[in-house]
């Protein structure tokens, strides 16, 4: 039990160290064609959240919701300085931990397949409750947000699928095809 808990505060740790480390030095918001960042910050709140549980995705998760406020002060895009609404910057991004989570659990007989569709649930939660929030808000225009969401949402979720699954696969020494764990 003992090590249990401290390993959740080291996964925690040392994905809130890369979440820190994304947000501090913009790599975590690609520019992007389409006037907002493209987001890996997002990837360390799944892979957490897969690894660990959903209090450690969540967690992770509110620091990317800080750097995605805080960044909205200099953006990356003209759609960034929406992220200066706190609530559609910080709100939306504690869903995807435990999101993620939920999925990966209720398919984790098949590893591989689970890693795949836990990172894909918790991009596309994070794309569709900020597009959905903006909406909300009335801040753009419904057909703009759909857009965003395929041009924007569909390579964050392949970015994020992929490096989840290499992370988690090598963490948890998972067979992906003929490769295993670090030969990943």
């Amino acid at each position: 039990m003992a090590q249990d808990r401290t390993r959740k505060i080291v996964v925690a740790g040392v994905l809130s160290a890369i979440s820190i480390l994304l947000g501090l030095t913009r790599w975590g918001f690609l520019p992007w064609f389409s006037g907002t960042s493209l987001t890996i910050m997002h990837v360390p709140v799944i892979i957490g959240a897969i690894l660990e549980g959903p209090i450690v995705g969540g967690v992770i998760g509110l620091i990317f919701g800080l750097f995605s406020w805080i960044q909205s002060v200099a953006p990356n895009g003209t759609g960034d300085i929406i992220f200066s609404n706190i609530v559609i910057a910080v709100l939306p991004r504690l869903f995807i931990g435990p999101v993620a989570w939920l999925v990966y659990t209720a398919l984790k007989r098949w590893q591989v397949p689970a890693i795949i569709v836990g990172a894909i649930a918790g991009s596309a939660t994070n794309t569709v409750l900020v597009l959905g929030l903006i909406g909300l808000w009335g801040l753009f225009p419904w057909a703009l947000i759909a857009t965003t969401a395929v041009v924007n949402g569909l390579p964050e979720i392949v970015i994020s699928a992929v490096i989840t699954l290499l992370v988690v696969a090598i963490v948890r020494q998972i067979r992906v095809g003929k490769k295993q764990g670090s030969q990943v």
